[in-house]
């Protein structure tokens, strides 16, 4: 996610409307959101953020989370970014739910989602190739050492995922597969 230019569905007055994707964060409105989660047996794909990125550079988050755009279905969204920030591609994506959520990423901004999650089974030792512009760093970790890392340092991740942790988990972890 580049700062500004994209058009994002964004709650103003009341009505969902076509809203610049920067201007929504700095005024704080509610907007649509994805997040994917993809598994690989046991353990989920985490992805480190670029530095360049507009707000929470450097920390973890999910495997992948973004905005659809105007007029996108939220899978269509999961899709696109799966690949276009780790080159992952074909995987069957299951809807879990829609999360809510209000946190701040800093700089004045906050991120007011309306989160459609997705998780995904990814097959034994999948390729993943990301986009220097969008991660910086992969890896692959068990649910339990995840949460062990979350309480020790929360500061290294991004609010979602620690929000998503704490109030989402057993959704995100009752996956196809």
């Amino acid at each position: 996610m580049s700062g500004g230019g994209a058009l994002i569905p964004a709650w103003v007055d009341g009505r969902l409307v076509p809203f610049d994707k920067l201007g929504a964060h700095l005024a704080g409105h509610r907007h649509k959101a994805v997040s994917v989660f993809v598994f690989d047996g046991e353990q989920v794909l985490i992805q480190r953020r670029a530095l360049s990125k507009y707000h929470t550079p450097g920390l973890w988050a999910n495997t992948c989370c973004t905005h659809p755009h105007w007029n996108e279905t939220a899978e269509d969204c999961a899709a696109r970014r799966l690949d276009e920030e780790l080159g992952i591609a074909g995987l069957a994506l299951f809807h879990r739910g829609q999360v809510e959520y209000r946190a701040d990423v800093g700089k004045g901004m906050t991120e007011h989602e309306v989160v459609d999650i997705f998780t995904a089974i990814a097959p034994a030792g999948p390729t993943v190739r990301p986009n220097p512009d969008e991660v910086m760093e992969t890896r692959w970790i068990g649910i339990a050492e995840l949460l062990d890392e979350i309480g020790a340092k929360p500061d290294r991740f991004t609010p979602w995922l620690r929000i998503y942790m704490a109030e989402h988990r057993p959704m995100i972890l009752a996956r196809a597969g």
